[in-house]
């Protein structure tokens, strides 16, 4: 991790195309801008958890832990039907 020190108004740059502005420092509190690419998504931490959270939710068959379902180690979930066959 890099720690800097930034006063409001100074940037930091990631790549060519992406820029930390330090727009408001107060105490406890600091006030971004970022500038990137429009098809950049840039999401604050706990709205990614959220998505992230929620896409998981509507993989894993329901009663399962995401980690049992993606390593395989559960078989599938008994109220569909086995593969090849329709209902």
């Amino acid at each position: 991790m890099l720690i800097l020190t930034r006063r409001p108004g100074e940037a930091i740059r990631i790549g060519d195309n992406i820029r930390l502005v330090v727009l408001q420092s107060a105490p406890g509190k600091v006030r971004l801008g970022i500038e990137g690419p429009l098809d950049l998504r840039i999401l604050r931490e706990e709205l990614y958890a959220q998505i992230s959270q929620g896409n998981q939710a509507a993989v894993a068959p329901q009663g399962l832990s995401l980690a049992h379902w993606v390593s395989g180690s559960v078989d599938a979930p008994v109220d569909l039907p086995p593969t090849g066959e329709s209902s």
